[in-house]
This record gives structure tokens, C-alpha cells and sequence, in this order.
């Protein structure tokens, strides 16, 4: 049966009028226009509908071509040309084209949407940005760590060869016999810093004895008549000694902050100056050795250009070791001279103060302590600094 519709589909005759003109019939505008559909867009099978007027067609003349294989209708050309409108008209094909869809919208608007829908995608440049800034950092801190590594493994082999007698070690015998001075000097005003600490403390300790036992002394004075001079005497001469006491106290302190402030202080920090000079000729004698070495083997482009590295390395270690070595200088002198004039002074402070106390000469005592600017206090109480007093 379906050969048969195919058949009367097929030899279908479409009626037309005398003069071949068929635009005075309703159906054959409709006509015209699917035939220009299926130029456009093609056939659709499964959506097309085949009109029919005759041969024994179902009824309502509608026969449904979704069940048929291959093309119900074959395309006339000349029957197209017969039938197209003499006057000049907008292409059917760009209407429909047209047809159906909504107005254009500019590049902003659209974008403006797009964002409006995605808001994670405007945060791209400012994300992009900050993964390139991370990388920037990590790559820098993998160039530290890097050189960091090559400057400790040519110090190491440095050391170890300077230590073993086979690598040449940079020596300014003046500066190095200033240095060794200064570390015997400071050991051995640490052992007086640590006597005269233990002089402090066991005075401290006798001086608050020698005060003890001159209250006792009084209060048995008034307690016992009959020895009631006896005990004043004692009393009286145990107060003055107590007193006496603090001063020389408060002297031998003064003493101890002086030498405290110059040992831990002064001197340290012209010895951490000399620690940063001793590591910096260190890596001046590594990187000397290592571009001599690289002078000795062969002169090929890529050694010249190691060469010309190391000879850059080298001038920035010398330029350092050159300025460590002026800043030691500088401060040994400065040092010597600083140590002079401060144990000048402590020292005749320490001398007369002892002297005063075991001769007896409470006055000589006092002007002692007015001579050298020394406040009296009571034992027991924190002394300030040499630092604090100036």
C-alpha cells in the first residue's frame, strides 16, 4: 500500500489555470512557500506531511510520511522559475533565516551577562596575577637556596683544605695579632669580672652580718644594765663598720657594672665584627681559589664565561673582606682606646675604696664615692649599669 500512495504521491498533477499562472489559487501560496523551505533548510521526513487531492486518499487528504523511506515529493526547477513573482522583493531564504530570532544585542551587553552569569571568571586577571607573583617568590627563593648551596660547599672545601695544609689562606698578621689580644684580654677581664662578682656577693653577705649583729648588740644593751656600755661599744662600732660597708658596697659594684658593660658589651660586639670578618675572608680565599682554577684549565667559550663569572664572584667577596677588615680595624682602635679610659678610671675608684675601708678613713671613703660620681645605696638593692649611671 505504501507503493501505492508513493505512486499517486509522485504523478501527482497540480492543477493550474489558462494562462499558467497560479497565483490567483489560495493553495499555492502555501505551496511556494514549503517548496522554499525544503530549498533552504531541507526536507524534514519525519515532520513533513504530504497534501493530497485525489486518487483515493485518506481522509482529510493529510497522509503522514513518517513511516515512508525516501523522498514523497521531487523538486520541479522550471516549475519554480514559472511560479516566482515578477516583482523585485527581500530573499525569502534570508526571511527565513530572520524569522524566529530576537534582536541583536551588542558585544557589552553580552559580556555584561556572561559575567553577570559567571562571577568567578571577572577574578581571572587578579587570580593570574597572584599565581604569577607566588612563582616570582618561589623561583627567588630557589635562586637563594641555590647560591646559598654553592657558597657553602666552597667554604666547606676551603676550611677543609686550609686545615689539612693544602689551600693558601689570606693573613694580615697585624690585624690577626690585635685579634688574638683582644680574645686573651677578654678572657682574662671575664675572670676578674667573675672575682670581683664573688667579692660582691660575700661582702653583700658580711655587710648584712655586720648589720644583724649590731641591732642585736643594742637591743641586749638595753636589756642587761649591767653590760649596758659593753654592748653600745660593739653596737656603735658594728653600725659604723656596716655603713662603711655599703659605701666600699656600692664602689665594687659601680666596679663590676664597668667591667660587665665593657667585657659583655663593648667587647662582644667588636668580636661578632671580627667573627663576620673571619667568615667573609673565608669565602674570599673559596672563591679566589676557584677562579684560579678555572685561569689554569682551558680557554674555550664556555670556560671563558665561567672565568669571567667567578672574576665577578671574586671582586664582590674581596670588596667585602676589605670592608670587614677596615670595620675591624676601626673598632680595635676605638676599642683600645675606650678600654683605656675606662679602667683607668675603675680602677683607681677600686683602689681607693679599698684602701679607705681597711685603713679605717671613713672620709677619704666618702670623697671617694663623690670624686667618682658613685651613689650610696643599701645592700641588697640592683645596682644600675655603667651605661645607666652615664
Amino acid at each position: 500500500m505504501a507503493d501505492s500512495i508513493m505512486s499517486k504521491a509522485a504523478t501527482m498533477e497540480i492543477p493550474i489555470n489558462s494562462n499558467g499562472d497560479t497565483g490567483t489559487l489560495p493553495e499555492d501560496d502555501s505551496l511556494e512557500q514549503d517548496l522554499q523551505q525544503v530549498m533552504v533548510s531541507g526536507p524534514n521526513l519525519n515532520e513533513t506531511s504530504i497534501v493530497s487531492g485525489g486518487y483515493g486518499g485518506p481522509a482529510g487528504g493529510i497522509i503522514p510520511t513518517s513511516s515512508i523511506k525516501g523522498p514523497a515529493v521531487r523538486f520541479n526547477p522550471e516549475y519554480v522559475d514559472r511560479r516566482r513573482a515578477p516583482a523585485p522583493g527581500p530573499d525569502i531564504r534570508m526571511k527565513s533565516r530572520v524569522v524566529g530570532l530576537p534582536n541583536s544585542q551588542s558585544a557589552a551587553s553580552r559580556l555584561s551577562q556572561h559575567t553577570d552569569q559567571h562571577p568567578g571568571s571577572s577574578n581571572n586577571n587578579t587570580g593570574n596575577s597572584t599565581e604569577e607573583l607566588s612563582r616570582g617568590v618561589a623561583v627567588e627563593k630557589l635562586d637563594s637556596v641555590k647560591k646559598w648551596g654553592i657558597n657553602t660547599y666552597k667554604c666547606t672545601k676551603q676550611m677543609f683544605s686550609e686545615r689539612f695544609g693544602r689551600g693558601a689562606r689570606t693573613v694580615d698578621l697585624e690585624l690577626e695579632a690585635q685579634i688574638d689580644v683582644l680574645r686573651d684580654t677578654k678572657s682574662k677581664y671575664e675572670t676578674i669580672l667573675k672575682l670581683t662578682t664573688a667579692l660582691t656577693t660575700h661582702f653583700q653577705s658580711m655587710v648584712e652580718t655586720q648589720q644583724a649583729l649590731g641591732d642585736t648588740f643594742s637591743d641586749l644593751s638595753q636589756k642587761s644594765p649591767e653590760l649596758q656600755d659593753e654592748f653600745g661599744y660593739n653596737a656603735e662600732t658594728q653600725k659604723l663598720l656596716c655603713r662603711n660597708g655599703e659605701s666600699l658596697l656600692s664602689a665594687i659594684s659601680f666596679f663590676v657594672s664597668s667591667i660587665d658593660t665593657l667585657v659583655n658589651k663593648t667587647m662582644e660586639d667588636t668580636l661578632l665584627t671580627i667573627k663576620l670578618y673571619e667568615n667573609a675572608r673565608l669565602e674570599f680565599d673559596a672563591y679566589r681559589s676557584d677562579m684560579e682554577e678555572l685561569s689554569l684549565g682551558p680557554r674555550d667559550a664556555a670556560a671563558m664565561v665561567r672565568i669571567e663569572m667567578a672574576q665577578h664572584d671574586y671582586q664582590i667577596h674581596r670588596d667585602k673582606y676589605e670592608r670587614l677588615r677596615s670595620d675591624v680595624t676601626i673598632k680595635l682602635k676605638f676599642l683600645d682606646e675606650n678600654k683605656v679610659k675606662v679602667m683607668h678610671k675603675q680602677l683607681l675608684l677600686f683602689h681607693n675604696a679599698i684602701s679607705a675601708y681597711f685603713a679605717g678613713n671613713q672620709e677619704q671613703l666618702e670623697q671617694t664615692l663623690i670624686q667618682f660620681n658613685v651613689k650610696l645605696k643599701p645592700p641588697g638593692t640592683d645596682k644600675p649599669s655603667w651605661l645607666e649611671e652615664q
